[in-house]
């Protein structure tokens, strides 16, 4: 009888009592209980961006609401308004005639430039406007052709070319004289 009895004991689980036994079935409800309660206000920490917020602040809501973009109108005929040659190479062009980026001929390079400037004004010109290899139209800018125009003799005369800088349009006829 004496094996029986220690065959039984060695079978036996880690609840020995019954108040073991409540404490193991408590702690098995609570435990998971207190840790879903803990992670959902953790989760829910964050800044609140509901009604009583700043999300609804006149300055929030006029930010959201804004417009992508805006149109410009610029008088292409006012020589004030106008870029010389200089600034539009300056935000324009320098990026890549400066450094020499994808082919670009270098500022006052001239045995690069010598071939563009044997092509002529027109033909500089006109790749300028309408892009060339990797340089998109007018050079990725936006700025009136004359502007573009005045780039280009800019950067040509600065290697040797004698290009005559191309003059402001004129004003229409209509837009000068008050009604």
């Amino acid at each position: 009888m004496s094996d029986s009895h220690e065959a039984h004991e060695a079978h036996t689980g880690p609840i020995k009592t019954p108040k073991q036994l409540i404490w193991a079935v408590v702690a098995s409800f609570v435990v998971p209980i207190i840790a879903i309660i803990l992670l959902a206000n953790y989760v829910a920490m964050g800044d609140k961006t509901g009604a009583g917020s700043k999300a609804m602040e006149a300055e929030a809501v006029a930010k959201r609401i804004a417009p992508v973009g805006r149109v410009e109108l610029k008088d292409a005929s006012d020589p004030a308004a106008m870029k010389t040659g200089e600034q539009v190479y300056q935000t324009a062009c320098a990026a890549c005639h400066n450094s020499g980026a994808a082919g670009a001929p270098k500022l006052a390079d001239t045995g690069a430039w010598a071939p563009r400037i044997k092509t002529g004004y027109d033909t500089l010109l006109n790749s300028a406007l309408k892009g060339k290899g990797a340089m998109g139209a007018q050079g990725g800018g936006d700025y009136s052709d004359t502007e573009i125009g005045r780039a280009v003799v800019y950067m040509s005369n600065q290697s040797g070319a004698k290009f005559a800088e191309p003059a402001a349009p004129a004003a229409a006829a209509g837009a000068s004289a008050p009604k």
